[in-house]
Order: structure tokens, then sequence, then C-alpha cells
């Protein structure tokens, strides 16, 4: 797993953090030569603070889609792949399943994906298709078995997002009430009542930021 060390460590420079990742097959939807998908993520703790000193943090829009875009190809350029990402296109890549065939995230109770270090915090800034197989370790267990009270079926205080699915307009309508402000400002209570995005340490300003993205 050399390749992959060195990767991982390359990342730490752009205060990002290799999620998961697979080997791919010869008939698959990707950049030619792709041997190797590697999913990469906001390295926590410090990501936020890192990333608003960038100069994409401009007052331009999308800074954060930009700051990726730049970070990430400049990776891919120094391995020799190309980078993905999950905004912009077409195409639009299908990081959802390419998230769930890594191993690393499941589907979880509110069925949102679980990562088993990042727990619902976990995002992704991109992606790198890599020529040459990478060996990557076996999966961790998900972090979801082992939660005996499942908080995140019960912090929607809409009843919005659980087990049974996702209300999307429940969800916009209490953001847009004075009850909804502690969204707003401090990001998703189902996604912070998981107890492993507890320790995963994102600042409640990048979950702002994203709130702000969602809810236009």
């Amino acid at each position: 797993m050399a390749a992959l060390r060195q990767i991982a460590t390359r990342c730490v420079r752009d205060q990002l953090v290799v999620l998961g990742g697979f080997v791919t097959g010869p008939d698959e939807n990707l950049p030619q030569n792709t041997a190797t998908l590697l999913l990469l993520g906001p390295l926590e703790p410090g990501f936020w603070p890192h990333v608003t000193a960038q100069p994409e943090f401009d007052g331009a829009p999308d800074p954060l889609d930009r700051w990726s875009k730049r970070v990430i190809e400049a990776l891919a350029k120094e391995w020799a792949g190309v980078a993905l990402f999950p905004f912009g296109g077409p195409p639009h890549h299908p990081f959802h399943r390419w998230a769930l065939r890594s191993g690393r995230c499941r589907a979880s109770p509110v069925r949102l994906l679980v990562h088993d270090d990042a727990g619902l915090m976990v995002s992704f800034r991109g992606a790198l298709a890599l020529p040459g197989q990478i060996a990557l370790p076996r999966p961790g267990p998900a972090p979801c078995d082992t939660c005996a009270d499942k908080p995140c079926l019960s912090a929607c205080p809409p009843r919005a997002l659980t087990a049974a699915g996702y209300d999307l307009p429940a969800c916009h309508g209490f953001l847009d009430s004075a009850a909804g402000s502690d969204c707003m400002g401090g990001g998703c209570l189902v996604r912070g009542a998981c107890p492993q995005s507890q320790r995963y340490a994102r600042l409640p300003e990048q979950s702002a930021y994203h709130m702000r993205q969602f809810h236009r």
C-alpha cells in the first residue's frame, strides 16, 4: 500500500484525505486507462480554516468548488491521472454509487451516506482516476452497527429526515422559519447527531456555508 500512503501524505498538504476507493473494471464509464478511483474529502480537523484562507475565497461565487478544481487537478497531474468532481458537468459523475462501492460508506438509518470515519458528515470534493492498480485497505466496521441509540432517527425537528425518507419541501419550509435558525447556523441536526460525525470535528462555520448553498 506504499502508493496509497504516498498519495494520502501528499493530500494532507491541501487538507484533504482519501475517504475510500476501488479498483475499476475494463468497461466502466471512466477516463481511459483508469485502474483505481480514489475519493477525496475534507481532512478534519482543520479543513475550514485552511480552505477559507485560499485565494478562491475572494467574494466571487463558488469558492469551494473553484478551490477543489484547482487543487485536485494539480494532484491528478502529479499522479498521471484525471480529476473528477461531484459538481459541474455534464458528465455528472455517480459519487454516491462510488462511495457505496468503496465499502467505506453505507446507507444510514435515515438513508444518507454514513462513512466509517466521517459519519454523516461525509462529503467529497473530488476523485482521482488513476492508472495502475493501487492496493487499498479493507473497510472498517459500519459505525451504525454499534450505535445503539441511533439519534439520527429522531434529530430532525420537522421530521423531514427519518427512516421513511426525505421530505424536501418540509425541510426547506422549516429552514425558512425562525425555528430553523439552528440548522442554518450550525448545520443539519441529523448529521450532527451522529456520534461518528461528532468525532470528525467539522466546524459550525463550514456546515453553515453548506446550508446556505443548499437553501438558497
